[in-house]
């Protein structure tokens, strides 16, 4: 556990690692990366999230090398466990990617008993991190104002939907909901049509990038706040807010202009041209010629340098015309497959892509050589289990690189390491919660 003493930080004697189970097959770098500690080496964080946006910070927070323990209800776990599709083990392929590398500890936080050891657990961690609706965590006794009287340096990292203040605190906060609050839905999709979903829950991802960006500040700022009393403090993401920080300027420009962004389709308001073209193969191909220098030259591929005349030299002219850039470039990507767009305007320097599906992406050699794609393996009681393609995380470092060291594991593999070697409970205590329904199986 990583503490801070004002301007000093320092380790606590090594905190015993049972790395059994399930060990990453395919590491992302060349090098032997278990044998380098990554940059949160030493960061204890209990998660008492679940589903996606808690747990997608604790899943980079553990990637980099912080110790991560979840805490799950017994016998049923994180209900992501078993949402979407559903492997041979009754477990979701998705649960092995987001709980990779944390400890998995059955507590049940509804019971008085089960409270009192997250308490303890608290108190041996540097970091705690919840996604309840704003105020469970003070029912339960767990607010941040309780646990900083006996760990004043402990960073308290919320996600709700709409933040822990402010009249909307309690409503429920699925990604759904705020992104639509968040401004995101109204402008994406097609003038005059009901807004577009995205096939994910990416709020829940933004809050949680935007939860580990705040918690390693939160780190960080430790050993600069200049008090002998409390060095830790509450970290408080909103998915909505997440959100709003992703809107550029549709904010300054109402302010200034009165003007209300609205969805533009395939393209993006005020700039030309940037669009999804058709080529013969019935597939699109995403063209980004915006800049003045890469217009003109994606215009003499296109054979229509009659369109880089003055009125059309920077991007303020080309948004007067865009109808008219837009048909000549899709006039001439219809004439060849989308292999043959990429190609001719890779040659002359023109930013452009496929638009990949997933199989697409496993198969591009780019994505490999990257070290983008990460195979684990799921260890089976019944047999010797199988290999899983996961995404490895960004950025990457070169220095202390992050790496996936288990799959997510199996619901309380790790009682015993928490209950005994952590909490330090006796057979006979953890028999007694056992019996109270307190905390999961440990043999």
């Amino acid at each position: 556990m990583l503490r801070s003493n004002n301007s000093l930080i320092y380790f606590k004697k090594t905190i015993k690692r049972n790395w059994w189970g399930l060990i990453a097959s395919q590491k992302r770098f060349n090098s032997q990366t278990s044998d380098i500690k990554g940059p949160l080496d030493g960061v204890r964080v209990l998660e008492l999230g679940q589903l996606i946006a808690g747990p997608f910070c604790g899943t980079i927070l553990g990637y980099y090398g912080a110790e991560v323990i979840k805490v799950e209800t017994p016998e049923t776990g994180d209900p992501i466990r078993i949402w979407r599709k559903i492997d041979i083990d009754g477990v979701s392929p998705w649960f092995r990617s987001m709980g990779r590398n944390k400890k998995s500890c059955e507590i049940n936080l509804r019971t008085e008993g089960g409270r009192k050891l997250v308490r303890q657990l608290a108190d041996k961690c540097d970091v705690l991190l919840e996604n309840f609706r704003p105020g469970t965590m003070e029912k339960w006794g767990l607010g941040p104002d309780e646990l900083y009287k006996t760990n004043p340096s402990l960073i308290y990292t919320r996600v709700s939907g709409f933040g822990q203040t402010g009249p909307y605190a309690s409503n429920p906060g699925f990604a759904s909901v705020c992104e639509a609050m968040a401004g995101f839905r109204y402008i994406t999709g097609f003038p005059g049509m009901p807004p577009v979903r995205q096939n994910i829950s990416l709020g829940d991802s933004v809050a949680g990038l935007t939860a580990a960006f705040g918690t390693v500040m939160g780190l960080l700022a430790r050993n600069k706040i200049n008090s002998r009393d409390k060095t830790g403090q509450v970290v408080d993401v909103a998915i909505y807010e997440s959100m709003f920080n992703m809107m550029e300027g549709i904010l300054p420009e109402y302010d200034r202009f009165g003007e209300i962004r609205q969805p533009s389709g395939t393209s993006v308001t005020g700039i030309v041209p940037t669009n999804a073209y058709p080529c013969s193969d019935s597939k699109y191909v995403i063209i980004g010629g915006n800049g003045d220098a890469i217009y003109k030259r994606l215009m003499k591929v296109v054979g229509r340098e009659d369109l880089t005349t003055k009125e059309y030299e920077t991007n303020k002219e080309r948004v007067k015309h865009k109808d008219k850039i837009d048909n000549a470039i899709s006039d001439w990507t219809r004439t060849y497959t989308s292999k043959e767009v990429v190609e001719k305007l890779e040659k002359a320097e023109v930013p452009c892509g496929h638009i990949y599906n997933i199989k697409d992406i496993v198969e591009d050699e780019h994505v490999q050589d990257r070290g983008l794609l990460e195979t684990i393996h799921v260890a089976n009681k019944d047999n010797e289990g199988w290999n899983l393609k996961i995404p490895a995380m960004s950025p990457k470092l070169t220095s202390t690189p992050g790496e996936t060291k288990w799959a997510g594991p199996d619901l309380g593999q790790h009682n015993r390491e928490i209950l005994f070697d952590i909490l330090g409970l006796s057979e006979d205590d953890v028999k007694n919660l056992q019996k109270e329904g307190i905390v999961g199986k440990t043999d």
